[in-house]
């Protein structure tokens, strides 16, 4: 559950804390739409909205109050082989 502050009662928010070690995900089959939404809210972009070599439309914005969120939206399904081929290339085998 993501709530607003309540220091009283221990529950702070990623910009109290100085950041997140993490990220909500929300997968849809429009992630166009979330993503402009998100930014239109005042989110800012954390990775920028791109097709993957793992089969999926995927970015990731910070909210204004500092939580992260990953949006995604299944484009196609991609081999165990083939992630693992394009992976190898991005990061090195």
């Amino acid at each position: 559950m993501i709530a607003d502050e309540f220091p009283e009662q221990g529950i702070v928010s990623p910009l109290t804390l100085g950041g997140t070690y993490g990220a909500l995900q929300v997968s849809t089959d429009d992630v166009d739409t979330l993503w402009k939404r998100a930014l239109g809210a005042g989110a800012e972009v954390f990775h920028p909205l791109q097709d993957t070599f793992w089969g999926e439309r995927h970015g990731q914005v910070i909210d204004p109050f500092g939580h992260r969120w990953g949006m995604s939206q299944h484009l196609r399904d991609v081999s165990p082989q083939e992630i693992a081929r394009e992976a190898a290339k991005l990061f090195g085998s």
